[in-house]
Order: C-alpha cells, then structure tokens, then sequence
C-alpha cells in the first residue's frame, strides 16, 4: 500500500481532549481549524488579555505536569462555538469557550484533574488568529505510525499513538523515515506542507490516553532507539487544498 494520512487530530484547548476529523482544509500558514484554538493559562501566567498574543507552553498548564488531562476526549460543534469535553473521572462538560460564565465552569470542571502540587489553572485563553501550538509559527504535527509502533515494541506494550498529540498520523511510512523529510515538502491529499523540525518530546507522552496515568518510558524508548527523545516532526502548509483520512502523503522534494 502506499504512504497515506490513516487518521486527522486536533485539539482545540491545548493539552485538554482530542477529537478525530474526517476532513479538514488545509490553509496556507494556517494550523488545522481549531487545533489549540484555546489554551488554560495557569494562575502564574503572563498572558495579557489585553494584548493577546502566542506565548510559549511554559504559559499554560500541560499534560507533562498533570498526566490525567491526557485522558480527555472532546466534540466540537463548529456552527455554534460548543465543546463537550469528556473524562473517565468528570461528567460530561458542554461548553462556549469564549462564554466568561462557561469558562469558569471549565476551570472548575478540570481542576479535580490538574495537579495540586503544580500550577493551578486559572483562565481559559485565546489570542484571535493564533494558533497556541508548541512552536512560534503555526504547525501541523506529523506521527508516523511505524515509528510509533518501534517505541511501543522497545517498550513491550501497546500504546496509543494519540499519546504524541499529533495532528496527522501517517501509515505506511518506514519507521523514523519522516527525520529524513526536514526541509523538504510533501504533498497531502491536495495540500502541500514544508517539513520545519523534529519535534522534541517531554514526560505527557509518558501518561496514558485512556487512565491519564503514567505508565510508559516513551522517552527512555526514544533516546535507546535515536540517541534523542524526539518523535514526529512540525511542518507548516505552503500550499491550501483538502485532506481527507486515506490520502496519499508523497514527498516533493
């Protein structure tokens, strides 16, 4: 079978749920619609509201502080600007981002599930335009499903991939080949986007997607298989067209 794009990702308030796409348009120096489209400033944040800009994942709470946020899953509902969030410990949250008094409701509902020991989470933010993705211009993150599947075989047990975060999960690729892409463009469904860096990788990848606990050493994995904890890599899109789950990935140049 040929390289294809198996699965389409985002995640709409950073490091808090994922939800799975069919499709999605890709645009020219765009992230994905709605990938990190909100993020949770913790209570030491230097997020001005006044001035709402791009700022580091330092601003924000994480996963890599508290593992339980990995296990939540979420719905957008695009038309009317709702999220239902979902966690194996909360009832169900449906919510308007961009609503104070829905906002606040999220603050509470997530703080049974942020580490108390660490920086409590304080706002829910968003800087209009602006992606809050790991790096300072807007990415899309690539998984490829055969490297993936190396650490899961380093480490003797099975992991879901969505432990990355990924934006677009490759199949059929050979396992760490996406290292070899940087600088160079790949075509994706009728898209095109320029391979930027390898991403770095910090203790989230650690916890489990479905128990939010830690329960892997993907990052003693990585460094025995690559010398480096590095898994995946962030491209941008220099060329607009649709995606959809199934299309052929090839490499340009």
């Amino acid at each position: 079978m040929i390289a294809h794009v198996a699965q389409i990702w985002r995640h709409p308030i950073k490091s808090h749920g994922r939800e799975s796409l069919t499709h999605v348009l890709l645009t020219e120096g765009k992230a994905i619609p709605w990938d990190r489209r909100w993020a949770v400033a913790h209570e030491r944040s230097c997020f001005d509201h006044e001035r709402p800009s791009w700022q580091p994942c330092s601003e924000f709470k994480r996963v890599a502080h508290s593992p339980s946020l990995q296990a939540i899953t979420l719905h957008s509902d695009m038309p009317f600007q709702r999220l239902t969030l979902s966690h194996p410990k909360l009832p169900d949250l449906t919510i308007d981002p961009d609503n104070e008094n829905d906002a606040l409701d999220f603050i509470q509902w997530v703080m049974p599930i942020s580490h108390g020991g660490r920086l409590l989470p304080a706002r829910l933010v968003r800087a209009p335009g602006k992606a809050m993705t790991d790096t300072s211009y807007p990415s899309i993150s690539l998984i490829n499903m055969n490297s993936h599947r190396e650490v899961a075989a380093q480490l003797g047990q099975q992991l879901s991939p969505n432990r990355w975060r990924g934006n677009l999960i490759l199949e059929n690729v050979d396992a760490f080949a996406e290292r070899a892409w940087i600088g160079k463009r790949i075509r994706v469904g009728l898209a095109e986007l320029e391979i930027r860096e390898s991403i770095t990788r910090c203790a989230a990848t650690q916890a489990s997607t479905r128990t939010g606990e830690r329960d892997a050493d993907t990052l003693g994995a990585l460094n025995e298989i690559l010398g480096a904890a590095e898994m995946g890599v962030y491209a941008v899109v220099v060329k607009t067209g649709d995606l959809r789950a199934g299309d052929a990935v090839e490499v340009l140049s």
